[in-house]
């Protein structure tokens, strides 16, 4: 038999679901819930921190528990890429996002800071230089309106990026097109990409930057761009509030074997 809290929870939660609490209506004062038989103080505040846990509500001082917006951004796959996009216009990969979401942006609302370290094993393996190297760091942080998003932390060899926008900090993309853009007019076009995704508990510097609620996990994202002769010209770190993305791939489904029929024809 499930504790009366965990009952309560469930129960709130399919309201949230079933759009009984709209995104951005506050749930009921715990008072308003134990007058209304529905438990103790401490059953109902146990209810509302699993539901806080579950990423359906928030708490805060002063404004009591919320229902979180429930509509994730469209976070594209390879469509985001498209060439169309920053090479011809000035649809870079954030502000493609936003309009395949219906969602309306500000170039500035990606902040960033530039900085040349040292490369640790994991940016080495992507940019295909060894441990200690110095590269460029591009940091940025995008957000939505006031709300933090995601961050992304590009880098670069120097040979590829010196003296160009990439290495200037001015809030927003690197000029029109954005980085993409600025490596394509360096003679390096993009011809390829590795993405790898998975799910971590965030840091609690992360928790801060983002602002996420109690139990958000994040979703990190390595990517790695190459030119056609394969050359790695960015690997990119990303760090994505897990329920403020739907991520989308549209893709060919590949037949190896039809391949393998070929090259014995």
């Amino acid at each position: 038999m499930a504790p009366k809290w965990r009952d309560l929870a469930d129960r709130l939660a399919e309201q949230i679901k079933n759009g009984e609490y709209a995104p951005g209506a506050q749930l009921p004062q715990i008072r308003e819930l134990v007058d209304a038989g529905e438990g103790s103080k401490a059953t109902v505040h146990q209810a509302y921190k699993a539901l806080e846990a579950e990423g359906l509500v928030t708490s805060t001082r002063g404004h009591g528990t919320v229902v979180r917006p429930r509509t994730p951004l469209k976070r594209l796959g390879i469509a985001r890429y498209d060439k169309a996009k920053w090479r011809d216009g000035d649809e870079v990969a954030f502000i493609a996002d936003r309009v395949a979401s219906g969602r309306a942006y500000k170039r500035d609302e990606q902040t960033q800071t530039v900085s040349r370290v040292e490369a640790n094993s994991l940016v080495a393996e992507g940019l295909g230089v060894s441990v200690g190297s110095e590269v460029y760091a591009r940091a940025r942080l995008v957000k939505e309106g006031t709300q933090p998003t995601h961050t992304l932390t590009s880098y670069y060899r120097p040979e590829h990026v010196e003296g160009t926008r990439i290495v200037d900090a001015t809030p927003g993309p690197a000029g029109r097109g954005g980085g993409y853009r600025v490596l394509y007019d360096a003679g390096y076009e993009i011809d390829h990409m590795r993405e790898a995704l998975f799910a971590r508990v965030p840091t609690a510097d992360e928790v801060q930057l983002l602002q996420l609620p109690a139990g958000e996990p994040v979703v990190e994202l390595h990517r790695t761009t190459y030119t056609a002769d394969g050359t790695a010209v960015e690997f990119a770190v990303g760090i994505h509030s897990a329920s403020r993305f739907a991520w989308e791939y549209d893709f060919k489904v590949p037949d190896s074997a039809a391949k393998d029929r070929k090259g014995q024809e």
